[in-house]
């Protein structure tokens, strides 16, 4: 499965990891917190909690608006 993380600028398209790519990068200790792309679906966001969850670990997701379009928000996620 894939996830979209969120774009660096307005106009470029989102960047699709994997989540083994994504599981490398916590064992690596490079971070613990993604910000995911408002073109995952809802359900791809919660595969992605229930995956960690079934790794043992916690994950925790929220929406981070940063506009005052109801469009501009991105996914935050913290997998501890």
């Amino acid at each position: 499965m894939d996830i979209k993380l969120a774009r660096e600028h307005i106009n470029q398209k989102p960047v699709k990891i994997a989540i083994k790519k994504l599981e490398e990068m916590l064992e690596a200790k490079k971070t613990d917190i993604f910000y995911c792309d408002k073109e995952n679906s809802h359900k791809e966001i919660t595969n992605l909690i229930e995956y960690f969850a079934k790794k043992g670990k916690h994950a925790y997701c929220r929406e981070v608006r940063y506009g005052l379009d109801e469009g501009d928000y991105m996914y935050e996620i913290h997998i501890m």
